[in-house]
């Protein structure tokens, strides 16, 4: 039986990734979890585990070598995903040590482990489109050798990942390949995250939970958004067409527009869109903003086929509907 470790798992993409091998192989699925990392974005997922029905839990942590390494030696996966990370650049300002140890040094012990056990595993090392931070407008669209510069800890922290994943490809013969995923979004996206809280305020305020108030940070930034179901797939075809150790690429959608663009979308879909009036908060700016991220994903696209196949309107409308449900079952939630 084929094996897959989500490195992960309760989290946006892992979950969403689990959901897409689930339906779409027959391979055994073992998702690597902290054990007090909240379970709502796998709740649909439970009665499987419990049944040990293709859907494994195991209880590990990046920053606990011990842990990685029982991890390795007892499910002996064929491929990794490995997703698990300080994934909030705006947290990465105010707590730059943790980031930089999660993502750096976890990500180390994670590929050390494989090294060690000899495993012939193929490794998807997740890095970010935040590696290339501030570019500039003549460098757009962002190809795989625009240089690095990056513009919060979490960026650094996704350049050290990119670079040993590279690494250990390289020096020990270990097969990972490294994505840079562009922004991807959709159904259980954080709320620290701006669409994402965004589509959470105005289920809020049409739920007359709060003032018709969005709080934002800069509307200027301009991001190219893809949905967290094409990025899924996308990681599946990674490791399954063709796989070539060490190799590192963009992937990203096609729609590009400014924060402001995309919030005027969301309010222009919502119940109470006459109402909503947008505020900047300032504890919603960065000091420094990585503004323009619109990538050139050609390289990936001709060496596996992918194309995008969810629209920019559909995720925002899934999205937004997501934190309708959510809210509608009278749970409390920030207004972060």
């Amino acid at each position: 039986m084929t094996k897959a470790l989500i490195t992960g798992i309760t989290g946006m993409v892992g979950s969403h990734l689990a959901d897409f091998l689930l339906a779409n192989t027959d391979w055994e699925i073992h998702g690597m979890c902290r054990w007090r990392s909240p379970h709502d974005n796998v709740d649909h997922l439970i009665d499987r585990v419990n049944k040990k029905d293709r859907l494994y839990f195991h209880y590990a942590d990046l920053n606990d070598y011990i842990s990685l390494d029982h991890l390795m030696k007892s499910v002996r996966p064929d491929y990794i995903f490995h997703l698990a990370a300080q994934s909030y650049p705006m947290t990465s300002f105010n707590a730059p040590i943790d980031t930089l140890t999660t993502n750096i040094n976890g990500t180390c012990s994670l590929l050390e482990s494989v090294k060690n056990n000899n495993l012939d595993s193929y490794v998807h090392v997740c890095a970010s489109s935040e590696v290339y931070g501030k570019v500039a407008q003549d460098k757009l669209p962002i190809d795989e050798d625009c240089p690095f510069h990056p513009a919060s800890p979490y960026a650094i922290s996704k350049i050290g990942t990119d670079l040993l994943g590279r690494y250990y490809a390289e020096a020990f013969n270990v097969k990972t390949l490294t994505t840079r995923m562009f922004t991807h979004t959709g159904p259980r996206r954080g709320d620290v995250f701006a669409e994402s809280t965004f589509a959470k305020q105005i289920a809020m305020i049409e739920a007359g939970l709060i003032d018709p108030i969005v709080k934002v940070g800069n509307l200027d930034s301009k991001r190219t958004y893809a949905d967290v179901r094409d990025a899924v797939r996308a990681y599946y075809m990674l490791l399954t067409v063709n796989p070539i150790a060490g190799e590192y690429y963009n992937i990203g959608g096609t729609y590009s527009c400014t924060m402001r663009e995309m919030l005027n979308y969301l309010i222009s879909i919502s119940s109470a869109k006459d109402q909503i009036k947008i505020e900047i908060d300032p504890d919603r700016l960065r000091p420094i903003d990585a503004d323009l991220q619109v990538p050139n994903t050609k390289k990936f696209e001709t060496h596996t086929g992918w194309k995008t196949e969810i629209s920019f309107y559909k995720t925002m409308q899934d999205l937004l509907d997501y934190w309708r449900d959510r809210i509608s079952t009278g749970k409390k939630f920030l207004t972060r």
